[in-house]
């Protein structure tokens, strides 16, 4: 496997999906259910060549993650050769930003000496999706970039 397998909520989620990926290979329900009973190991492949298809989709439109920790937000803008990061530091150890109070916090003092931000580039030196398969892996998730945008803005100007 090039990427891990969908979780059994996600391929519940996906059914129909993968009905129609099963049904592109000529097997249909009944050939499924023997399958499962009769050849386990190949259909424990068909699950994985599954997932590291639907995985290839989502992280080919990957645009924007961020990943949140107690004292570090960590904001990604994906490109096709790199991704610029935009790092957030709460310099009092205190606050957290895994919750609420914590983010009013970021709010109130984003432009103060209490937030140390750093700006980064790192060009992708291995495959541009398995790079941001490796973010998700280590907690950063997939978000339509609002925060990122925000901040960038008000950085460039």
């Amino acid at each position: 496997m090039k990427y891990a397998r969908l979780t059994k909520e996600q391929f519940d989620e996906l059914h129909a999906e993968f009905t129609n990926f099963l049904a592109t290979q000529a097997i249909d329900k009944a050939e499924w259910d023997s399958i499962k009973q009769n050849k386990p190991e190949v259909a424990e492949q068909e699950l994985d060549v599954f997932s590291d298809l639907i995985w290839e989709g989502v992280l080919s439109r990957a645009e924007y993650l961020e990943h949140f920790s107690k004292n570090h937000i960590f904001l990604f803008q994906c490109f096709e050769t790199h991704v610029q990061s935009i790092v957030l530091k709460a310099l009092v150890s205190e606050t957290d930003f895994l919750t609420k109070e914590g983010l009013q916090w970021l709010s109130d003092n984003m432009f103060t000496e209490n937030i140390e931000m750093k700006v980064g580039k790192k060009v992708f030196t291995e495959d541009r999706n398995l790079s941001i398969f490796e973010l998700i892996q280590q907690g950063a998730f997939l978000t339509d970039g609002q925060l990122f945008k925000q901040i960038n803005t008000i950085i460039e100007s």
